[in-house]
């Protein structure tokens, strides 16, 4: 896909926001079970990709946890 920006700027730009989506799939290629609809009801897909995005944030949160048990 090709984006144009605005201001021609010369070298590699990041372009904004666009890498989160981009990581976020390649974390999810981690749990084979999400890259193809094994599921019959979306409802399911959906309640799997919520669990595999907590498990993602756990280790992120539990500094927190831990800050608020400790005060």
């Amino acid at each position: 896909e090709v984006v144009k920006l605005r201001e021609a700027k010369k070298g590699f730009v990041l372009l904004p926001r666009r890498w989160v989506v981009e990581r976020s799939f390649g974390w999810l290629a981690r749990f084979r079970r999400l890259s193809r609809d094994y599921e019959r009801l979306p409802d399911v897909l959906g309640g799997l990709h919520f669990v595999v995005f907590a498990i993602f944030m756990l280790p992120n949160a539990m500094p927190l946890i831990r800050l608020a048990q400790s005060s």
